[in-house]
């Protein structure tokens, strides 16, 4: 009898510090599912996160469609009254500023975008309009130029605490030549940036696969505790643009 209480009482604490953990919200990116964030989603749950790997429909709506018919979703899947803060890839990071734009986290805590294209990409200003673009990348990917009108550039800046990881890398030369130097393949280091944004790192990663880097992660768990980044590689830089933005 006394085993079988000390049994419960053991399991009731392990659940009670699991509902208390904080819920991490995984936004993956463009024409990309869920399982590019597994890694990352894994790394979370070990640190003791309670981690949702959200998977989205990203070629088939717009960017405002998608933010309010996935945000709600994966919120309903945190444990209720927990904090609640979100790591993004690419394109999921404009779906969360979309979504902040008009409504409010009570519970929000931190938001870690990895590429983010927040100034847009160059790469869609020069391919929009060649056939076969918009069936790829579905027509969010249209939205994401570089042009005042686009979403990302509508959006206004970051008014909750935000942390930003930008490439430096490219394995695809062919998008390089449109991008303005550093960029990794996709977005260029100076379009991820954001005014409001409470921390800037530039690491030597490609923008395919930044979010299954070891040393990301390491930044992505840095933030998610201390609310900034840690500079202390030399490797990775802080951009001087940092104190200018916000």
């Amino acid at each position: 009898m006394r085993k079988s209480l000390i049994l419960f009482v053991t399991c009731l604490l392990v659940s009670m510090d699991s509902v208390a953990s904080d819920c991490v919200i995984l936004l993956h990116g463009l024409a990309r599912s869920e399982s590019s964030m597994s890694k990352m989603s894994n790394a979370l749950e070990e640190a003791g996160y309670y981690a949702v790997n959200m998977g989205y429909p990203s070629r088939e709506s717009e960017i405002a469609l998608l933010s309010e018919d996935t945000i709600p979703k994966a919120l309903e899947r945190c444990p209720e009254g927990v904090p609640v803060s979100f790591v993004t890839h690419s394109m999921g990071g404009i779906i969360v500023r979309q979504y902040l734009s008009e409504y409010e986290i009570p519970n929000l805590k931190h938001v870690v975008m990895l590429g983010p294209p927040n100034r847009g990409s160059e790469v869609v200003d020069n391919l929009k309009n060649v056939p076969g673009f918009k069936a790829v990348n579905g027509p969010a990917g249209l939205q994401l130029g570089t042009d005042k009108s686009s979403v990302p550039n509508s959006l206004g800046p970051a008014t909750f605490s935000l942390g930003v990881i930008a490439g430096s890398r490219s394995i695809n030369p062919i998008l390089s030549t449109m991008l303005p130097n550093p960029d990794d393949g996709k977005v260029s280091v100076e379009n991820t940036k954001l005014e409001g944004m409470k921390d800037h790192i530039v690491m030597p990663v490609t923008h395919p696969f930044m979010m299954k880097n070891n040393e990301v992660i390491e930044q992505v768990l840095h933030f998610l505790e201390f609310g900034e980044f840690s500079h202390s590689n030399p490797e990775q830089s802080r951009d001087d643009g940092v104190s200018e933005l916000k």
